[in-house]
């Protein structure tokens, strides 16, 4: 059995060690830096990739403003998006209107209006 359990352990170490290597891998500045690298080794891409690189290193501020502009561009583009799925899911909630508006309670039964009596003694 003791052999057994040494033969266990081995295996989760070498687990242990290759999901480490994988996070390594996965992480994002890894990610980056194997895209980047990729993108300059690429001929078609290279001389594009090192002209960007050298006006971002001349013009650092403009960069830095436009980074800046395209972010808070996606956040309001999400928060508008957001703002567009809460109205839209508070349309779909049944209002009672009797005078004053009153939300819609789930837990309370609906009031319908009753239907006029009719004379039943005229038949």
């Amino acid at each position: 059995m003791n052999e057994m359990e040494r033969d266990i352990e081995a295996s989760r170490a070498r687990l242990d060690e290759t999901i480490d290597r994988i996070q390594g891998r996965l992480s994002v500045s890894s990610l980056v830096d194997e895209m980047l690298g990729n993108a300059r080794r690429a001929p078609a891409v290279r001389g594009a990739y090192d002209g960007a690189l050298e006006a971002v290193r001349r013009n650092p501020v403009p960069v830095l403003l436009i980074a800046a502009g395209v972010g808070w561009l996606m956040h309001r583009m999400s928060q508008d998006a957001n703002r567009r799925r809460t109205h839209t899911s508070a349309e779909r909630v049944p209002v009672l209107n009797d005078g004053a508006a009153r939300a819609y309670d789930p837990d309370l039964p609906t009031r319908q209006p009753k239907p006029p009596l009719l004379d039943e003694t005229r038949a």
